[in-house]
């Protein structure tokens, strides 16, 4: 049923939501779903991110060098259209010239990403950040498992209210100004 509503502002459409996507994105019941696809996420990404902390070509004396090589790589594939040439110029005016700081960013960003979704805790923006990382990756022409993940990601993000419930975000939220109710 869609409804019409006037505000002093202008109109707000109401559509409701159908059965399922109501169950699994506002229905607590449903977390136990969110909890599985959170952990292997955050598994997936606290794994990479520290192979990449420990690695003196991330984070260590060399830092800044594997990104290089690995977007120096991501350029190789523009002329085959694997990478878009608006990414490919990103690449090479803003990321290269600053391997080392987004060497560490991409290191770190991604246990935190890890770690935020193994516990719960801003289940929604670590979701977010991980997703951000994934399409930079497929921007970047590397597919891997970064499709699944995006696509984890993006359900993560949708079902924020209720994907960290069985994690910290049940009492980070409602601290923050984002409360949670149960309907009887």
């Amino acid at each position: 049923m869609v409804k019409l509503s006037n505000t002093t502002k202008g109109q707000h459409i109401i559509v409701d939501e159908n059965p399922i996507s109501s169950w699994l994105f506002t229905n607590t019941k449903s977390a136990w779903i969110w909890l599985i696809l959170r952990l292997y996420l955050g598994y997936s990404w606290i794994m990479a991110g520290i192979g990449k902390v420990t690695s003196d070509a991330w984070t260590g004396k060399e830092a800044g060098t594997a990104i290089k090589g690995f977007l120096g790589g991501a350029l190789d594939k523009v002329e085959t259209g694997d990478v878009p040439s608006w990414y490919a110029i990103f690449l090479e005016n803003i990321i290269i010239p600053n391997a080392v700081p987004f060497s560490y960013m991409v290191a770190w960003g991604e246990v935190f990403v890890g770690i935020g979704l193994i516990v719960g805790l801003l289940t929604g923006i670590a979701a977010f950040f991980g997703a951000l990382m994934n399409m930079s990756f497929l921007l970047a022409g590397t597919v891997s498992t970064n499709p699944i993940m995006f696509v984890i990601a993006i359900a993560l993000i949708m079902a924020w209210k209720v994907a960290g419930w069985h994690g910290l975000d049940r009492l980070v939220l409602p601290r923050l100004g984002t409360p949670w109710t149960r309907k009887q």
